[in-house]
């Protein structure tokens, strides 16, 4: 059913300049099923007024339902808007979804999918720019399962004037999925590789949260590409502006944010949230590190609950209790923000170390060493080099064996000024001892409110970030990620996002390797929401002719469970050179204490099948979840099995 079109063309204020809404005159567009009444052809006819409705009477036609769009010649396409009926009838709202895309009619090319929230605001769908000729919006399920229906108002295609093909040297992003809220935190569940994240007590904002006592959360699975939501009451704990941990079993750990003095774990085996003992001291925007005994120490965090005096404390898993620590004062670690301690304690950039100890490498400048046990202690443990303050920068712990620590970006106030394209590498060794810095290559690109992942490898992907930081906007949003390599000491551009990653934005390695960054925003009805994310498939798994790599496979692992210094068995399908260890990660404001990579060399080898030994030091292999990869001669990681290490 193919209907001719009234033209449009409408500007899309967003952050890539060219990105429009692209002039539908001549279009055509057909469905598998109306109403009469409500034709496919009111999806073009520039009316909010009317909507597309698929047959109910009288007969309801069964879902799925798709519409495909002809726009009658190609077209560099990298966006779908779709706006739902605006009558106050929410029947037909798309839910779950998928948007392909094609330049034959014939053969079509997923592009996104995910699921929109259940209400009337209108849907952007960024994606990777590609040409296309025809765009198909098909609808799995009906967003509040009232019945087999699909409705829209209007649809518009977002375009761009030019297209270059992106080669696979610099990796690839992939297709866009949707959320049904802005994830302002987020962290990789080590059972299923499933991503769960949250927003606050509304889908799409943050403000006036306090004391709400709810959460709204989403899964998504990459196996089956679906994403399924859930409002979070029971734990009575708006989870916005938290601190994160893994624990020692990899359960999330959720601590203060807008209601301030409570703790959230997320229990994987029952698929869900269990209340824990609130902090003696309520916080927002703290952060916290799981300890080599397996506690969780926390400190900061003026956000929220009362400014200053946010010293440490620990959550002891034996007793299932919070303890103060008076001997780990706050003071050491503020940084010299124009807003003051409100400021000027979020963010530490946190790392669990030997013997219960915790090392701050930001990111106030001056650096600090934390004792987590009895009461508590703390040492200077000297100034990051030259580098100023460096708020809402990254600290990546690359290779724990050797204590290598990647500092990057940030600026010296929270907002409102310049960020740093700085890059640093400490060196730890001792708990309480002097700590070595040196500078190495600058990023290409000034960066605050980015995220870093560490990779199988050794390498750290930067991804986001802006570089004059202002909450809330994207006015210089930094869409080109770089890629750091410790053997050259230096920074490498890969290929640009699709969507700004800015304030309160995330990335994290999922299991097979690849990483996904997403979120940002979560102000109501601003510009900046991005209920999305994407995934990067890095040049490791590509080959030089931009086909798609074979993969070393993991046959079998001797354990699954076991504790420091143990030696596990590995065999593979094919020969593998080298190894590591990847611990899972959590995600929220540039925040995430969790990842840490071990490099790990045979102890032993027999054709295919190799013997590793672990770290015997449960400050370098924490406690918790992990991910064991192995690679092949040319850098192919495998997709990772997991262990979980024990306290010592």
């Amino acid at each position: 059913m193919w209907r001719l079109l009234a033209p449009t063309l409408v500007v899309f204020a967003s952050l890539a300049a060219t990105q429009t809404v692209t002039d539908r005159t001549g279009w055509t567009v057909s469905v598998d099923s109306f109403q009469h009444g409500n034709e496919d052809a009111r999806v073009l006819d520039g009316n909010t007024g009317t909507f597309w409705h698929t047959q109910f009477t009288p007969t309801n036609a069964a879902l799925p339902h798709s519409i495909t769009i002809d726009m009658k010649k190609t077209v560099n396409v990298n966006g779908l808007r779709y706006l739902p009926r605006q009558d106050g009838t929410k029947n037909g709202n798309i839910g779950q979804h998928t948007i392909e895309i094609s330049l034959d009619g014939m053969t079509f090319t997923k592009v996104a999918s995910g699921t929109y929230l259940d209400d009337s605001s209108l849907k952007s769908t960024p994606f990777t720019t590609t040409p296309a000729r025809y765009v198909r919006l098909s609808a799995q399920t009906e967003a509040g399962g009232r019945g087999p229906w699909t409705s829209a108002a209007e649809i518009n295609i977002l375009s761009s004037a030019t297209y270059t093909e992106p080669a696979t040297t610099g990796g690839i992003w992939g297709s866009t999925i949707d959320f049904p809220i802005v994830p302002a935190a987020a962290a990789v569940l080590p059972t299923s590789g499933k991503v769960l994240m949250w927003s606050s007590y509304k889908p799409l904002d943050f403000g006036g949260g306090s004391g709400s006592g709810t959460t709204y959360t989403a899964i998504y699975d990459p196996v089956t590409g679906t994403v399924s939501q859930r409002i979070v009451t029971n734990t009575q704990h708006d989870m916005f502006c938290p601190g994160i941990s893994l624990d020692a079993t990899g359960r999330p750990f959720v601590t203060g944010g807008n209601d301030a003095a409570e703790l959230s774990i997320y229990d994987f085996a029952a698929s869900n949230w269990v209340a824990g003992p609130n902090m003696q001291i309520a916080r927002g925007y703290q952060s916290s590190a799981t300890l080599s005994n397996g506690n969780i120490f926390t400190i900061g965090g003026s956000w929220s609950g009362g400014s200053g005096n946010k010293n440490g404390e620990v959550w002891k898993a034996a007793t299932n209790t919070w303890s103060l620590l008076p001997g780990c004062p706050v003071g050491p670690m503020l940084t010299a923000d124009a807003k003051g301690v409100y400021r000027a304690d979020n963010h530490g950039w946190l790392f669990g170390w030997k013997s219960g100890s915790v090392f701050q490498a930001g990111p106030s400048k001056a650096m600090n060493w934390y004792t987590a046990t009895g009461t508590g202690a703390q040492k200077p443990a000297g100034m990051r080099g030259t580098d100023p303050d460096a708020m809402n920068g990254n600290a990546i712990m690359y290779d724990a064996v050797n204590g290598k620590i990647l500092t990057v970006g940030g600026a010296p106030n929270y907002q409102d000024n310049d960020a740093t394209k700085n890059a640093r590498i400490i060196t730890i060794g001792t708990p309480g001892t002097a700590v070595s810095v040196a500078t190495v290559a600058s990023m290409a690109y000034a960066r605050a409110f980015h995220n870093s992942v560490v990779m199988p490898d050794g390498k750290v992907l930067v991804v986001g970030g802006e570089a004059y930081p202002v909450p809330f906007s994207d006015n210089t949003a930094v869409l080109t990620p770089e890629l750091y390599n410790p053997a050259s000491s230096s920074f490498m551009s890969v290929n640009p996002m699709s969507v700004a990653r800015t304030y309160h934005s995330w990335a994290l390695l999922m299991p097979d390797a690849t990483v996904i960054a997403g979120g940002g925003g979560l102000c109501g009805g601003c510009d900046t929401n991005h209920p999305n994310a994407q995934i990067y498939t890095p040049a490791y798994l590509f080959n030089a002719d931009g086909s798609k790599a074979s993969r070393p496979v993991i046959n079998t692992i001797s354990a699954t469970s076991v504790a420091p210094g143990a030696t596990i068995t590995v065999s593979t399908n094919v020969a593998v050179t080298s190894f590591s260890l990847v611990r899972y990660g959590s995600g929220t404001h540039s925040v995430n204490t969790d990842q840490r990579r071990i490099p790990l060399t045979p102890t032993a080898t027999s054709g295919t099948t190799y013997t590793l030994q672990l770290p015997n030091d449960s400050g370098i292999v924490l406690p918790g979840a992990w991910m064991v990869f192995v690679m092949n001669a040319q850098g192919v990681p495998s997709v990772a099995k997991t262990i979980t290490v024990k306290p010592a």
